[in-house]
C-alpha cells in the first residue's frame, strides 16, 4: 500500500476503490476507526471459519462495537474495545460458544497483535433466524 498526503490527510488506492483517512471525520475514516474495525471484521471472520470447520450451519454474523475507550492522555490510544458478537442460526448451541470464542481470539491475527495492549472485552448472543 502507498499513501499520499492530501489536504485533509492521507489516500490509498485499493481494488475496491480509493481510502480517505483523516483525523475530521468529515473527511475520512480516523485512524482508530480503521483498526477497530479491522479487529471486529478480522474476529468475525475467524469466526465464520471457526463455525464452518465445526459444521455448524449460521446464517449470519453481526458485530456491534458497543465501546471505544479512548486515554485523556497518551495521544489519545486505545484502551479497550467491546466488540458483541450476534451469531444467528438454529443450529448454534449454547455450550459451543465459549470454545467458538476461544478459537475466535487464538486464531485472530488482529485480536493477537493487540492483546495486552488494548483491553479486548467480547461477548455474544444467539439469535435464531
Amino acid at each position: 500500500m502507498r499513501f499520499r498526503m492530501t489536504e485533509h490527510g492521507f489516500d490509498t488506492e485499493t481494488e475496491f476503490g480509493t481510502l480517505h483517512i483523516s483525523s475530521n471525520e468529515e473527511k475520512g475514516f480516523r485512524p482508530y476507526q480503521l483498526m477497530v474495525a479491522s479487529i471486529a471484521a478480522c474476529g468475525g471472520s475467524v469466526m465464520r471459519k471457526v463455525l464452518d470447520k465445526m459444521r455448524i450451519p449460521t446464517d449470519d454474523i453481526e458485530i456491534e462495537v458497543k465501546e471505544v475507550v479512548r486515554s485523556q492522555d497518551d495521544a489519545s490510544r486505545l484502551m479497550k474495545i467491546h466488540l458483541h458478537f450476534t451469531v444467528i442460526g438454529s443450529a448454534i448451541k449454547e455450550e459451543k460458544m465459549p470454545r467458538i470464542m476461544e478459537l475466535t481470539e487464538k486464531n485472530c491475527s488482529m485480536l493477537q497483535s493487540v492483546i495486552g495492549c488494548i483491553e479486548i472485552v467480547k461477548t455474544y448472543e444467539i439469535r435464531p433466524k
